[in-house]
C-alpha cells in the first residue's frame, strides 16, 4: 500500500512539474557593466546600445541601474528618441534601481540629468517573445470502411486476375 501511495504521488510531482509553465525567475543585468550607469565619454556615445546587443533578455529578466548624481527613467520611444524626461513611466533616483522585464518588446530609458541622455547615457533594451511549447498534432481520423463484399456461392477460382476498380470501390481503397 505504501508503494503504491509513493506511485500516484510521484506521478502528481512529475505531471505538476512537466505542466508547468510559468515564469521562472530570470537573471538580473547590470547596466553598464563594470561602467554601470554613467555618461559615456563623448567618443563612445553608443556604449549603451553595443552593450544591450551583447545581451538576449527574456521575460522574467531584471536591469540593475546603478549609478551616483543621476536617475534612469523609463519612458515610451519618442522621449527616448527626443531625449525628454518630462513624461516618464516610471523614474528612480535611489542610486541602485531594478527594473523588471514584465513582457515581450522594447523598453526604453534615459537619464533624467540634463544633457546625459543627449550625450549616449540612453538604453533600448528588447525582451524577446517566449517560445510557446508545440504540441504534436492529433492523429488523424478516418472514416471507417465499407464492409467487404459478401460471396455468398460465387465461385471466383476462375477468375481473371486481371481488374479495374471502378466508381466508389477505388475512391475507399
Amino acid at each position: 500500500m505504501a508503494s503504491l501511495l509513493v506511485v500516484v504521488c510521484s506521478c502528481v510531482i512529475i505531471f505538476f512539474g512537466a505542466s508547468n509553465t510559468g515564469v521562472e525567475a530570470g537573471r538580473q543585468f547590470k547596466v553598464g557593466g563594470s561602467f554601470g550607469w554613467h555618461e559615456p565619454s563623448p567618443n563612445n556615445t553608443e556604449f549603451y546600445s553595443q552593450w544591450a546587443e551583447r545581451n538576449r533578455f527574456q521575460i522574467g529578466d531584471a536591469l540593475v541601474f546603478e549609478y551616483q548624481n543621476d536617475s534612469v527613467v523609463s519612458v515610451e520611444k519618442w522621449d527616448y528618441i527626443n531625449c525628454d524626461a518630462s513624461n516618464p513611466i516610471t523614474a528612480f533616483d535611489n542610486g541602485k534601481s531594478t527594473f523588471n522585464l514584465d513582457r515581450p518588446g522594447d523598453f526604453y530609458f534615459i537619464s533624467g540629468t540634463d544633457d546625459h541622455c543627449k550625450n549616449g547615457q540612453r538604453l533600448l533594451v528588447d525582451v524577446m517573445h517566449p517560445h510557446p511549447i508545440v504540441k504534436s498534432p492529433s492523429p488523424i481520423s478516418l472514416p471507417p470502411m465499407a464492409p467487404p463484399p459478401s460471396h455468398q456461392g460465387l465461385d471466383l477460382s476462375s477468375a481473371s486476375p486481371d481488374f479495374t476498380l471502378r466508381g466508389e470501390w477505388a475512391m475507399q481503397l
